[in-house]
Formats: C-alpha cells, sequence, structure tokens
C-alpha cells in the first residue's frame, strides 16, 4: 500500500512514505492536541488505518482488542479532526497533531488518556504505588455513551 522500504537513506531522508509496521503489522501512534500540544493518547494503526485518517482527515486506529480498524469519535461523537502527522526518522512511528474541540479523547471520559500522574521517587512497596489525578472533572459519562458497547479495556 504504500512505497517499499529499500535503503536508510531513502527511509531517513528521503520524501516518499515508507512506514515500518511491526511483525502484527501495527505502527505506533502519539496523538496530541492541535492547540495545546497536551499528549490525548496513544495507540496503532495498521496500514488500512492510517490510509483512511490521510485520506479522511480523521483519525482512524486499529483496535488490539477487538482485532478492527475503529474510526475515534464514531460513538462518543468526539471526532479527532486531523491536523498534521509527522512520522519519525526510521518511519516506525507517527506523531499526530488533531483537533477535539472541546471533547475528550479517553474512553474513560478525560480529555486525555493521560490524566494521571506517577509519583517520582524511591519505591517501598511497588504494589503500592498511589497516583495522582490530574483531570478531576470528566468531558463525557461512559456509562451513557458505551453503554451498549463492551469495554475496551482488556484486564
Amino acid at each position: 500500500m504504500f512505497k517499499k522500504r529499500k535503503n536508510v537513506a531513502d527511509i531517513e531522508e528521503g520524501k516518499m512514505l515508507s512506514p515500518k509496521f511491526d511483525k502484527d503489522g501495527l505502527i505506533p501512534v502519539i496523538t496530541t492536541d492541535s492547540k495545546t500540544r497536551e499528549v490525548l493518547m496513544h495507540g496503532y494503526m495498521n496500514s488500512e488505518a492510517l490510509k483512511k485518517t490521510i485520506e479522511t482527515k480523521e483519525a482512524y486506529y486499529w483496535s488490539r482488542s477487538r482485532k478492527e480498524v475503529w474510526h475515534k469519535g464514531e460513538t462518543s461523537g468526539f471526532i479527532q479532526k486531523v491536523v498534521e502527522i509527522r512520522i519519525d526518522d526510521d518511519q516506525d512511528s507517527v506523531w499526530m497533531s488533531v483537533d477535539i474541540g472541546d471533547g475528550a479523547s479517553c474512553h474513560v471520559g478525560y480529555k486525555s488518556c493521560f490524566y494521571r500522574t506517577v509519583p517520582l521517587g524511591k519505591i517501598q512497596d511497588t504494589e503500592k504505588v498511589e497516583m495522582e489525578f490530574k483531570d478531576k472533572k470528566k468531558k463525557f459519562d461512559p456509562k451513557i455513551i458505551y453503554k451498549d458497547k463492551p469495554n475496551p479495556t482488556k484486564i
């Protein structure tokens, strides 16, 4: 679907998109808010999701738990409108800048999936590391939005 990877010079310095998908056919994606630069989420794309994202200017990802391409915001209504896509030097990870308006990107209801901080310093007991919530207020109630959908997080 995309240009074949032939040599390091073309991959690192060339103009042609030649993404390196892993053994499962996936490439990691970090998604940030185009206005605040806040990290919203980390996800994966396969070649179909990347192609759809480029063509529609809306974010599509690969769900590793459901084994399918999904349109971000299709259920919640918080569509990620793509402002810019960048790929790193060896084309094995993607950085996507999106506009979510006043919406959210986290299926738990927060704006960002990174809503907690991990304390730094000496750890006495790894089973008792207590995180702090940075986002106090959810943008939506997931029980209402996803009432008919299975929880995407598998334990």
